[in-house]
Parts: structure tokens; C-alpha cells; sequence
């Protein structure tokens, strides 16, 4: 007979499943942006967010909360955009304190490029760790969400 875990010992090992999960996929997807196009996977994302924006156009601290990076870091980021022409800075025309991250044509053309082989190396990525029995489940549940 199984002896029911309590929750909050399944919840520690379902989170822990997700964990690792997304520290095997991250990996991943890392590694193949920046040897493929050079860019971390931050530099991905914040390319992405900025081209899914309406004006190709966000606020500094806003860019920050949607790809999960501190205002310092976001502000590196950008600046690494910047030097290699796929974003640049932009203040605010209402509030001069306010500085905006904005993609540019080339910025919008190398997400572009990325996009499938970040798609396929996730879609890979999740396969191989669905054969894994610590990550099967996490996988099932998360594509059986989408």
C-alpha cells in the first residue's frame, strides 16, 4: 500500500521537477542563440517583447518585468542591443527621466532569424526531457495545458 505524501512534500517535488525542467531547457536554448546568432537568451527575449510591442517600444522598467530582469541588468541589456545596432534608447517626450528601449530594423530582422531555431532547440529540448523519468510529467502537464 502507498502511503499518500503529504502536499506540501509533492508540491517540493513537483516544483523541483518544474525546476529542473526549465534549467535543462534554458540550457539549451542558451546555448544554441548564442552560438547560432550570437545573443543570450535575455538578448532573445527582450527582441522578442520589443517586437510583439505596439510602437516596437518599451519603458526600461517595463522590459525589465516582462523578460524577469532587475532595471540594472535590463539596462546592460539594452546596451549590448545598442552597441550591436538591434535596439537603442530613447527618452520619454512627456517625462525626460523616462528612457525607452526601442528595437530597430536590424533588431527586428536577427529576432526574426532566431525565432525558428529557438523554437525547434525548445521543441527538442522538451522531447529529450520528456524521456526523462524526473521530467515526463512536468513535460505531459505543460503541453497538455497549451
Amino acid at each position: 500500500m502507498t502511503i499518500p505524501q503529504p502536499r506540501a512534500a509533492s508540491d517540493q517535488a513537483m516544483w523541483d521537477s518544474v525546476l529542473g525542467l526549465h534549467t535543462f531547457v534554458e540550457r539549451q536554448l542558451a546555448h544554441a542563440l548564442q552560438r547560432r546568432f550570437g545573443v543570450g537568451l535575455s538578448e532573445y527575449r527582450a527582441l522578442e517583447v520589443l517586437t510583439r510591442a505596439e510602437k516596437g517600444e518599451h519603458r526600461m522598467q517595463e522590459l525589465a518585468d516582462r523578460i524577469g530582469l532587475g532595471q540594472s541588468s535590463v539596462t546592460r541589456l539594452v546596451g549590448r542591443l545598442e552597441s550591436a545596432g538591434y535596439a537603442y534608447k530613447d527618452t520619454c517626450a512627456d517625462d525626460k527621466r523616462g528612457v525607452y528601449a526601442v528595437i530597430t530594423d536590424e533588431g527586428r530582422k536577427h529576432y526574426q532569424d532566431a525565432r525558428a531555431t529557438y523554437a525547434d532547440v525548445l521543441g527538442s529540448a522538451l522531447d529529450t526531457a520528456s524521456a526523462d523519468d524526473q521530467f515526463a510529467r512536468a513535460v505531459q502537464a505543460l503541453r497538455g495545458a497549451a
